[in-house]
């Protein structure tokens, strides 16, 4: 007599269908989350060897009648094996065998090599200054992994080329400078590393795909927007094409969680599920475009623990710089700033409430005018107030490493501190002016340098003649600010570091404050578990509604109180 079972599986063009008893297929559904949540008595969930191991389990507690359990148990051992082989890499007990280098790999980053290219794919997120790079180059050792590309942001090209030089010496690397692709075999051979910024990826994506074994995404949270940017469709392009894939960053998650999915579809397609499966598994209600993640821990988690993304700490490797100090400082702000963008300020807020009729596309651009008007008009009435702080930092015997955003608040501190010979490191200079600034505050021809926000990521050396960082703006993203901070704040640092937060007590710096402690919860708890967070703060879905809501109820520009 055959034994009972509950429905039938079977595989049909890369999916596996379901279909069984209504019961089952509500239980299916609560132990699926990336199932649809709809009627019927069928399911189709999207096969990968993680999915082949947990339908496996369901159908030895259900049996089912399998079309194909060959390839389910193929599968679902070929998941088990992987797991086991990179559990043992991580083992503590286990030592990581040498990578042949000039420069001899720490423990950490042999084991980081080896757990990358037995998965053929990873997100590394340790520590920024743990040294990333370094196990990036430590994979070009293997001849699987050659050629390779670098792609990285637009100023650190020439630091990759320098760092090869250094630890793999042999190697020919050739740093790509135009954007019109052309033979790369004009020095009689192709060069085993190819390093390009991502602007030129589009253009260069068609030569790379067929050209790359593999490609390490420096700074990849640079493709944390996803489709539509011409950027991630030739990054995904060429990773498509390659046999291993690397991503570097300490910081993949800049604001909202669901960016992870972006990050990650790029390593290792499938290996959160298609975008729609990964929003109704791990994502809470959002804003916009804009998914949170549910229980950021419980993804960090699961990241690891499928090897998706290896994140070691300082304390983690033993390690550990010296101390980091985060001061956050009132400042004064000059009203006048504010005063001139009253009228037009609660006209765009108005607009962004919905008080004023209006399609979404103008809600849209009201919000970018609204948050430019606000940082912009903030960052200008506090200027003269940073240069003043800066002035006492730098007339005591610091180096400061100051960040802003506004090409007018560089002004003004470049105006105010002009005796002491600023160097600025920003959007608007070229990628020699850039290099021309970090020598200069690296060999002590300036103390100041003003960096925007957003355009250090990855920068070396800083950390050997500099502990201070002052924050003159502030950024949406917590993430930008740990990656301003870990300029500085990375091996190399033989001193205490310091980062001072000047916040103004009008302007758009208060609601940013808030916002910031609801993204680092994100960020942080995808990352690190264990890490503690800073105090979560209650606030609104959509930052620029709530800088609007505060801005109408007068509680964050002076001498102006709404009569609605």
């Amino acid at each position: 007599m055959n034994a009972r079972t509950y429905g039938s599986l079977r595989f049909e063009d890369g999916y596996w269908r379901l279909e069984a008893e209504p019961h089952l297929i509500i239980k299916a559904k609560r132990l699926f989350p990336r199932i649809e949540k709809s009627g019927g008595r069928a399911i189709t969930i999207r096969s990968n060897p993680e999915v082949c191991r947990d339908l496996e389990w369901f159908a030895d507690r259900y049996p089912l009648d399998i079309e194909d359990r060959r390839l389910l148990v193929t599968e679902a051992n070929r998941f088990r094996e992987n797991i086991a082989r990179l559990e043992e890499l991580i083992d503590p007990k286990y030592k990581p065998g040498a990578v042949a280098l000039s420069i001899p790999l720490r423990d950490y980053q042999r084991r980081a090599v080896e757990v990358y290219l037995a998965s053929g794919s990873l997100l590394l997120a340790d520590d920024v200054g743990l040294g990333k790079t370094a196990v990036g180059i430590g994979s070009f050792a293997d001849p699987r992994t050659l050629p390779a590309v670098v792609a990285t942001l637009t100023f650190l090209p020439r630091q990759w080329e320098r760092e090869i030089a250094r630890f793999a010496p042999n190697l020919l690397v050739h740093v790509v400078k135009k954007m019109e692709p052309y033979d790369l075999k004009f020095m009689g051979r192709g060069p085993d590393v190819v390093v390009l910024n991502y602007h030129k990826l589009a253009p260069w994506s068609g030569v790379l795909a067929g050209y790359a074994k593999s490609i390490v995404f420096d700074e990849i949270q640079e493709l944390r927007s996803g489709h539509g940017a011409a950027k991630y469709g030739a990054a995904e392009e060429i990773a498509r094409a390659a046999s291993f894939r690397l991503g570097l960053s300490a910081t993949p998650i800049y604001n909202y969680g669901g960016e992870i999915w972006n990050v990650l579809n790029i390593l290792r397609e499938d290996g959160l599920g298609d975008r729609e499966e990964f929003v109704r598994e791990w994502c809470e209600c959002s804003y916009g475009s804009k998914p949170r993640i549910g229980d950021p821990t419980a993804l960090g988690c699961y990241l690891r623990d499928n090897f998706l993304m290896l994140r070691r700490t300082r304390r983690n490797v033993g390690r550990e710089l010296p101390s980091l100090s985060r001061v956050q400082h009132s400042i004064g702000s000059d009203e006048r700033e504010l005063h001139k963008i009253k009228t037009t300020a609660a006209d765009l807020a108005r607009i962004i409430l919905g008080r004023v009729q209006s399609d979404k596309g103008e809600r849209w651009r009201a919000g970018g005018e609204f948050d430019m008007l606000m940082r912009q008009a903030t960052g200008l009435a506090k200027a003269p107030y940073v240069a003043d702080f800066v002035r006492l930092l730098v007339e005591s015997g610091e180096s400061v490493l100051l960040f802003g955003w506004h090409r007018g608040v560089y002004e003004i501190w470049k105006d105010k501190l002009r005796d002491l010979n600023p160097v600025l490191f920003t959007g608007s200079e070229s990628a020699a002016e850039k290099e021309e600034s970090r020598a200069a505050f690296v060999s002590g021809q300036s103390k100041l340098m003003c960096m925007s926000l957003r355009s250090g990521a990855g920068l070396d050396g800083l950390q050997e003649v500099c502990r201070v960082v002052v924050f003159g703006e502030l950024d949406w993203s917590p993430g930008v600010h740990d990656q301003c901070i870990g300029r500085l704040h990375r091996d190399g640092q033989k001193d205490p570091v310091t980062a001072y937060f000047l916040v103004a007590e009008d302007g758009s710096d208060p609601v940013i404050a808030d916002v910031l402690g609801i993204k680092r919860e994100q960020s942080e708890g995808i990352r690190n578990p264990d890490a503690p967070l800073i105090e979560k703060y209650e606030v609104a879905e959509g930052n620029l509604r709530l800088l609007a809501e505060r801005y109408l109820a007068g509680g964050i520009a002076p001498g102006h109180r709404s009569s609605e």
